[in-house]
């Protein structure tokens, strides 16, 4: 049968193989409880084992949903220079409970102003532009504004800085209010 792909079901393993393959898959990348939960049901010969190595995992200390949800938000203000909002919802992507999400987020965003986040933003994305031809077109402007926002920060402070680039700042008056 051509064009039809032989998808295999994976191996099912004992407890034992179930724990030498959530070792190895923790130490190829952090996870969360819940993606570590549904890896190993994939994997695990008896369902029990799943919860029997999650156990195990949180008590060797390889399995922490907080330090996670910490050090995933660090890394979004970092590494990528991402507002608030976007780190949030990478961690809802991530399966991270939302009460830890946003408790994480606010502890690692705290101290930040978000207007030099998004100054450093801008000047990181369009450092080949000129400042006088960065938002000389209204959909120029249009296209940063929504870049911006898909960056995770409001929709106040990117008005506010868009301002201050835009050939025409008078076309951003009004949508300060329309923050989430």
């Amino acid at each position: 049968m051509r064009g039809v792909l032989n998808k295999r079901e994976p191996k099912k393993l004992d407890r034992e193989n179930l724990w030498g393959y959530a070792l190895k898959s923790v130490g190829q990348r952090a996870q969360t409880s819940s993606e570590m939960r549904a890896k190993l049901g994939r994997r695990a010969a008896d369902p029990n084992d799943v919860e029997i190595t999650l156990a195990k995992l949180k008590e060797y200390g390889f399995l922490d949903d907080r330090r996670f949800a910490e050090t995933f938000a660090e890394s979004r203000l970092t590494n990528q220079g991402f507002g608030s909002g976007r780190a949030m919802r990478d961690l809802f992507a991530r399966r991270v409970a939302p009460a830890l999400a946003e408790q994480s987020v606010q502890k690692v965003y705290a101290e930040q102003d978000e207007v030099v986040l998004i100054e450093a933003y801008i000047r990181r994305k369009y450092r080949t532009a000129s400042r006088e031809t960065l938002f000389a077109e209204d959909k120029d402007m249009a296209s940063a504004f929504r870049r911006l926002r898909m960056a995770g920060f409001s929709t106040g402070n990117v008005v506010k800085v868009l301002k201050r680039f835009a050939s025409k700042p008078e076309l951003l008056d009004g949508m300060e209010e329309l923050d989430e």
